[in-house]
């Protein structure tokens, strides 16, 4: 290892903390105790959409907080899709790619796919929850 080498390896690298931010007071919380990124869910297209999430009005909202505190906001679209689930996906991406989310959480290579087309400056995550179950994640 060349010196240079070794003063760049002894420079640490700090994690980034990461909090889910399931509801509105999750989400101050997180920002409060020093998160430097949350994820979050909307009404839609998550596995947690059931559970206390955000709607349009909300997204808007947390991006907007989030944004102050400069803290970084990654949206889960980590649904196991279907056909059928990709009728409204399109505009929902081109949302969260205008109200400025710091990336998607992406569970399907459908949806990976349909992003890079309709929202391409929307960054992705992959999820632990990647599979195949629908046409597009196949062609992908």
């Amino acid at each position: 290892m060349t010196e240079k080498q070794s003063k760049k390896a002894a420079v640490p690298v700090l994690p980034e903390l990461l909090a889910p931010a399931g509801s509105l007071e999750k989400l101050i919380t997180a920002i409060h105790y020093g998160a430097d990124g949350v994820y979050l869910g909307g009404t839609d297209y998550g596995l947690r959409a059931r559970a206390g999430t955000f709607d349009e009005a909300g997204l808007r909202r947390a991006v907007a907080l989030a944004r102050q505190a400069g803290v970084a906001v990654y949206v889960t679209v980590n649904i196991i899709a279907h056909n059928d689930d990709f009728a409204g996906l399109p505009d929902y991406l081109r949302l969260l790619q205008e109200i400025g989310v710091d990336a998607i959480i992406v569970a399907d290579p459908g949806i990976v796919a349909l992003a890079a087309t309709v929202a391409p400056e929307l960054s992705l995550h992959l999820s632990t929850q990647a599979n195949v179950t629908n046409a597009a994640a196949a062609e992908f």
